[in-house]
């Protein structure tokens, strides 16, 4: 039931200590504020590194060569370690059902790119036709690389989006264009694009092109897989640790490396570093959550103070109340409603002031490894309930002093 004269009371009280009230307010909404505000960029975290391992398959594992860095079944130390198709190709057979894409790849050096008379710097690698769907590359025209051109040895190239824009912008499009790498034409087939516009500075052409034409002989730069997906992150991560396991021993056999030489070659697989880094992000959620329940804490034990000195301040007023019939829950009431006004408006006013700023800061963030901080508004809400929750406790205690006042103590009171 509405009771118009217990409102006017609190609304009364509250306008004749402005100042307390505000400071009582502001501790809570700030406590509110801090906590959604860390709660979001936890979000923007996790979200910064979900984007950053979405630039490549979730799933892949990268092997690349190293030197040596002790000495082993009589060879010396300071080897430098280069991978061959052979590599390749005895892995594949031995994985085959634990596979689901394969590339090897080449890095093409010491060549010159022109396109008519234009000079440009842009890295050449060759590739094999799965290594789309390895590195996540788009097309935005054309296509990539296939298997008929790996079998031809066929001189086509996949250019970037950022080679497009920067070279080809006043044609409508590069498709059947020729660019000359070391005096040999190569016909542009595809535009992909990246996340990241750097890795738009490619050019792609088939690996046994790379090889053959550029005297690659058999050797290869790197190895790169993914696994088949799998039903849940645990075994996605535990199939990754063990193809992961298996590749780098037999590298280090077929090439004669030490076990523990961890500078003969890298084996690199995305899935144990996303849950290196979820993991991370995990436990500064969990900080985040310590610091702003801490701040709510403080704002509510803020409330508690305030609700003491008002049961002290209305001793006197109390005393009267019950000398004129007054029941104790209605002397609870008056305080705890007063503690419930304070704390829900305050914690309402620090929400809806925090999704605001994160809804029109957050998209605009350009931090590394922050992207779009954002909170789910149902667990910002819930905390706010709590939070009234917490300061109707924190009145209960003062309004339960208030109604265990004796009559002519209070009256005594000055």
């Amino acid at each position: 039931m509405f009771d118009l004269e217990r409102w006017q009371e609190i609304f009364d009280t509250i306008r004749k200590n402005k100042l307390r009230t505000f400071l009582t307010g502001l501790s809570v909404a700030s406590g509110i504020f801090i906590l959604v505000i860390l709660l979001g960029f936890g979000q923007g975290m996790q979200n910064g590194i979900e984007q950053e391992f979405k630039q490549d398959a979730s799933t892949s594992v990268w092997a690349w060569p190293g030197v040596t860095s002790k000495e082993y079944k009589g060879l010396n130390p300071g080897r430098r370690i280069q991978f061959i198709n052979d590599n390749f190709e005895t892995v594949s057979s031995m994985y085959r059902e634990d596979i689901e894409y394969e590339s090897a790849r080449i890095f093409v050096r010491d060549i010159t790119v022109n396109y008519g008379k234009e000079a440009l710097v842009y890295s050449v690698q060759g590739v094999a036709s799965d290594f789309q769907f390895i590195e996540n590359t788009g097309m935005i025209e054309g296509r990539f690389v296939n298997f008929q051109d790996e079998m031809s040895m066929g001189k086509v190239a996949i250019i970037g989006k950022k080679i497009r824009n920067d070279v080809f912008n006043k044609i409508d499009s590069p498709l059947g264009e020729y660019i000359d790498i070391s005096g040999i034409p190569f016909k542009i087939i595809g535009v992909f694009k990246e996340m990241n516009e750097r890795e738009e500075e490619r050019i792609y052409i088939p690996i046994t092109t790379a090889q053959r034409v550029f005297n690659g002989g058999n050797r290869v730069n790197n190895l790169s897989y993914t696994l088949p997906p799998v039903e849940n992150f645990d075994q996605a991560v535990a199939q990754a640790v063990e193809f992961k396991e298996n590749l780098q021993s037999y590298l280090q056999q077929a090439h004669t490396v030490a076990p523990d030489d961890n500078g003969a070659m890298e084996v690199w697989s995305a899935m144990e570093e996303a849950k290196r880094y979820y993991g991370l992000t995990g436990n500064i959620k969990i900080f985040f959550w310590f610091v702003g329940v801490c701040t709510i804490v403080a704002g509510v034990v803020g409330v508690s103070n305030i609700m003491l000195i008002v049961v002290r301040e209305r001793t006197r007023e109390i005393g009267i109340r019950k000398a004129l019939g007054a029941k104790p829950w209605s002397i609870v009431g008056m305080i705890l409603h007063e503690s419930i006004f304070v704390t829900a408006i305050s914690g309402f006013a620090g929400l809806i002031f925090s999704m605001a700023l994160l809804e029109i800061v957050g998209p605009n963030v350009e931090v590394d490894y922050v992207v779009n901080p954002s909170v789910n508004f149902n667990v910002a809400f819930a905390t706010v309930l709590v939070l009234i929750l917490a300061g109707t406790l924190a009145g209960f205690v003062p309004a339960w002093r208030a109604a265990k006042v004796q009559v002519i103590e209070s009256l005594r009171e000055e």
